[in-house]
């Protein structure tokens, strides 16, 4: 019972990248978001899948953290993309 509502915790955490990922595609530009932030929860999520095989509890959850990880990896790409993006526009070059 415990790894549905953990299964239920992590997806919730996880509706909100795809979100996020579209905002940096859309907006082009790092202004507003945390890169700190960012790299929290990437180190949370690692934390979580390395606290699984630790444990020995590998279970379908760990895919929910995995999925999550790439999410938020891809938001952190996004976020370099739009940073260089935002250093053209101050430059002149775009």
């Amino acid at each position: 019972m415990s790894e549905i509502f953990e299964a239920l915790m992590v997806i919730s955490f996880g509706i909100s990248w795809p979100t996020s990922i579209y905002k940096s595609l859309k907006s082009k530009t790092a202004k507003g978001r945390s890169l700190l932030f960012i790299y929290f929860v990437l180190i949370g999520y690692v934390c979580g899948i390395v606290s699984k095989f630790l444990a020995g509890k590998i279970t379908y959850v760990v895919i929910f953290y995995i999925i999550n990880f790439f999410m938020v990896f891809t938001d952190l790409l996004l976020y370099y993309r739009n940073k260089k993006l935002d250093q053209m526009k101050e430059s002149g070059q775009l």
